[in-house]
């Protein structure tokens, strides 16, 4: 979204032609980055591009790792079963305006995943992303990744704390920010996005929950 005062102030500046100029040199050579970037970027790394960087990112924590793999099990395993879209997880370039994301967890309603190619590497806003916060990734998950994913259109969006067991749960709001719906630590938490995925939030963190969930999900 267009911060209007710093554009209203932008066409006042009597150097504005040569700022426009500046700019777009600027833009330019990011983007020729960002081609790099896509062509250089291997699945064996994790890495994203924001802001004309290439970011990447060190070895994940056990827990990071088994709060992901569980969440994912559990969404596949309700996506499978009702045919609602298609997850992906860590390696799915995600491609917005200026930045390339890599989110840990990613839905596609069936109207958009349907138009997925076989060779397909490069995708577009997903419909729901669920980022696992890390130290070095927290200040990117709650700062440019929460403005992106708002500003095109990602309707729901988790950010998981292992250390404090608990997911935030995000919404668009009608000024298409994000708002804060709760955040769960202990019952369950329903997804507005993946239709009819209730869950346990122990079994996101913990795999005795997470199997007596399935168990009893069967």
């Amino acid at each position: 979204m267009i911060d209007e005062t710093l554009f209203e102030d932008l066409l006042q500046r009597r150097d504005l032609p040569f700022l426009i100029e500046r700019v777009n040199q600027a833009w330019h050579v990011e983007k020729a980055a960002r081609e790099v970037f896509r062509d250089e970027l291997t699945p064996s790394v994790k890495a994203e591009f924001i802001l004309g960087k290439t970011i990447l990112h060190s070895p994940a924590k056990a827990k990071h790792l088994r709060a992901t793999q569980n969440l994912v099990e559990l969404l596949r395993n309700h996506v499978r079963r009702h045919g609602h879209g298609e997850i992906f997880t860590e390696k799915a370039l995600i491609t917005l305006s200026r930045n390339d994301y890599e989110p840990d967890i990613v839905f596609f309603t069936k109207a958009k995943s349907d138009l997925f190619t076989d060779d397909q590497v490069k995708f577009p806003a997903p419909d729901f992303v669920v980022e696992v916060l890390s130290d070095s990734t927290e200040s990117r998950d709650r700062g440019i990744k929460f403005e992106d994913y708002a500003e095109h259109g990602v309707t729901e969006y988790w950010i998981i704390d292992c250390d404090e067991k608990a997911v935030e749960q995000y919404l668009i709001d009608l000024k298409g920010q994000y708002r804060l719906a709760q955040k769960v630590t202990q019952s369950s938490i329903e997804s507005t996005v993946v239709i009819g995925f209730q869950i346990p939030v122990a079994a996101i963190f913990n795999v005795d929950a997470l199997n007596e969930y399935l168990h009893h999900d069967a």
